[in-house]
């Protein structure tokens, strides 16, 4: 029996009235359920508990050689209201949702990664102005967490290595790679903090820009990253 906190990344109907969901969990990794929803508002299993980044706690029998588990409880373990209510919000949570269902795909236990994102949505529910660069202080931030942050020796007229992640002097021997003034910008994002980010002015454009970058970066250290649906969505937001 395991009780373990987790965040919902994601759920796909299957059949009537069950789910297949994925969670990042604080005590396994990364663990798939399947799960049959009621109706009923006093059920168990209510639909609204595996809405993506649900923050949840769970009571489950981990069976190591299936490969879908069964919950046993689960509740709520902290509320997050304004992520269902505020429509940009909400827009951010579903990239960050399958941001996140693909770059901790393979992950074991990583209690600190959990609580890097754990931390992460509680901050986003809670502030009320200034996040627009949110999305990319937390993809960078995230990158310590699953082995490949970017070493910071950032100065004036280096390049950034996208592959090798590390900013340097002389134009690596591959395509994968940033000049010297968008390599300014990764190094400004690396220093950025949650409560810092407001005072870093960005046009909607070079914020989009620095998504991409971003979003490539993960493509060539996560085997299999794809292209994300949600991104169209994010690129609309903030001017």
């Amino acid at each position: 029996m395991v009780r373990t906190k987790a965040v919902v990344l994601r759920s796909v109907k299957y059949g009537e009235g069950a789910l297949v969901v994925d969670m990042l969990t604080e005590q396994q990794g990364r663990v798939s359920f399947m799960v049959k929803v009621t109706k009923s508002s006093h059920g168990k299993m209510r639909r609204q508990f595996f809405m993506p980044l649900t923050l949840v706690e769970v009571d489950f029998d981990y069976r190591q050689r299936s490969s879908l588990q069964r919950i046993r409880d689960i509740r709520i373990s902290q509320p997050l209201p304004s992520l269902g209510m505020d429509p940009v919000k909400i827009s951010i949570s579903l990239f960050m949702a399958e941001f996140l269902c693909h770059a901790t795909r393979d992950e074991h236990l990583n209690e600190p990664l959990f609580q890097f994102v754990s931390f992460s949505l509680q901050w986003l529910d809670g502030v009320e102005r200034g996040f627009a660069n949110f999305h990319l202080v937390f993809m960078m931030r995230l990158s310590r967490f699953v082995g490949f942050f970017p070493n910071t020796d950032e100065r004036e007229g280096r390049y950034f290595d996208l592959l090798n992640a590390c900013f340097t002097s002389s134009v690596p021997p591959h395509g994968h790679f940033l000049a010297p003034a968008e390599a300014s910008k990764i190094g400004m994002l690396l220093r950025l903090s949650y409560q810092t980010m407001h005072l870093c002015a960005m046009s909607r454009e070079e914020r989009n820009r620095c998504t991409e970058v971003i979003l490539e970066y993960y493509r060539l250290h996560v085997p299999g990253f794809p292209a994300l649906k949600s991104l169209d969505v994010l690129r609309q937001l903030f001017d």
